[in-house]
């Protein structure tokens, strides 16, 4: 039996999870160990012991977990939207997948969650796993991303590394896996460090992220990580001026910018200007777009797709984004 408190505001609830037989308790022993303590976009989660049948809404939130080591301890995940990272592919395979996108809240709960994580608002929606104060009510405790709080006042003014960071060494607390979580983040500090040191100086350039779309194509503004990434390597975002994580742009307000650079993001779902490929394509043919300073100089960056949103890939985007402007510029 696990005791778990959940403070939703300045309201304490005691909860507990129910067992296979439907049976329940509402009482911490005394003596107990002391509870682990996080909070989640102002939610404070307190859990008793670590627990054993996580579910990760989606991939990035499950490759944090797998990176961490915890196959063992995962029941479910879904949402699966790249190919795994290599390194992860052997335990990714042991986790059940759930849904294609995200399961609803029979399926979730049919498999017994004592623990749920996700990265995106998203899966806490009604057509999804439902709120994650509805899912305390049943003595599952929800942790969810500070890139996208259900409270949008809550939600960091810009994404930073340093949030990553401590999401990465929050769950691996949950998990009584600090340790290791430690040095999961020390690496990708180390890695960081290497990748800032790598780029250009003295960089005078421009650059426009293009997410996916063609018609209405998806742009970084200043807010989220892309523009963190910009401003990491010494460059200018090219929407710098839109206070968005992302925007929905227009070809006429590109090319009145004119980025010098443009950052692919590479999706692999299949839609319209997902690829980075795909989105080549368009920006050559496009009669507007291919009148672009980057399109005519062939200046394009291309990044995994997954990795433009906080998780344990963003490292790597830096990585891409320096070396193609090394490449590019040095």
């Amino acid at each position: 039996m696990k005791t778990i408190s959940i403070r939703w505001g300045v309201v304490a609830t005691v909860l507990t999870l129910a067992t296979a037989c439907g049976s329940s308790t509402a009482a911490t022993t005394a003596g107990a160990p002391p509870a682990t303590r996080v909070t989640s976009c102002g939610v404070t989660l307190e859990i008793s012991s670590p627990p054993r049948r996580a579910v990760a809404m989606e991939q990035n939130a499950a490759e944090i977990m797998l990176t961490l080591g915890l196959a063992d301890r995962m029941a479910g995940t879904a949402y699966q939207t790249d190919p795994v990272l290599p390194e992860l592919k052997e335990p990714y395979a042991q986790v059940p997948v759930l849904a294609e996108q995200y399961p609803g809240r029979e399926a979730l709960l049919a498999n017994k969650p004592d623990f749920v994580y996700s990265m995106r608002a998203s899966a806490f929606a009604p057509e999804a796993a439902g709120s994650r104060q509805d899912l305390a009510e049943l003595g599952v405790p929800a942790y969810l991303s500070s890139n996208d709080c259900e409270d949008q006042t809550l939600i960091p003014a810009t994404a930073e590394f340093e949030a990553i960071f401590k999401e990465i060494d929050d769950i691996a607390t949950v998990f009584g896996a600090r340790e290791r979580g430690q040095a999961v983040v020390a690496d990708l500090r180390r890695r960081l460090d290497e990748a800032k040191r790598s780029a250009p100086t003295n960089l005078d350039a421009d650059i426009m992220w293009y997410y996916s779309g063609t018609k209405t194509p998806a742009i970084a503004g200043d807010t989220g990580l892309p523009g963190t990434i910009t401003k990491l390597l010494g460059a200018r975002n090219a929407f710098a001026d839109v206070k968005q994580q992302w925007t929905e742009g227009n070809w006429e307000e590109i090319a009145a910018r004119d980025p010098d650079v443009i950052v692919l993001a590479d999706l692999t779902r299949g839609g319209d200007g997902d690829s980075a490929e795909a989105k080549k394509r368009f920006l050559r043919e496009d009669p507007v777009a291919s009148k672009l300073t980057a399109v005519q100089n062939d200046r394009f960056i291309v990044v995994p797709g997954s990795s433009v949103d906080p998780s344990v890939r963003s490292v790597t985007a830096v990585e891409h984004v320096g070396q193609g402007l090394a490449r590019l510029y040095g």
